[in-house]
């Protein structure tokens, strides 16, 4: 899948968890709803993405991305 399509993904997925007040609840809520719903190589791509550049990730997408990677 290209790049683009799942940061375009993992932004819209933030967008949904970011009405929560508790920046570390919405995390841990992008983090799991991307562990259970997306392909193991679609995490993959996005947890590289995240690693290597991720500028186009929102701030919350990023940190949910990084909980996901360790």
């Amino acid at each position: 899948m290209h790049i683009e399509k799942l940061i375009k993904m993992a932004n819209d997925i933030s967008d949904f968890f970011n009405s929560e007040s508790d920046k570390e609840l919405a995390a841990e809520g992008v983090k799991n709803h991307i562990k259970r719903s997306w392909d193991p190589r679609m995490k993959n791509q996005i947890i590289a993405y995240c690693q290597q550049d991720g500028k186009e990730l929102s701030p919350l997408a990023q940190k949910a991305i990084q909980k996901l990677a360790s």
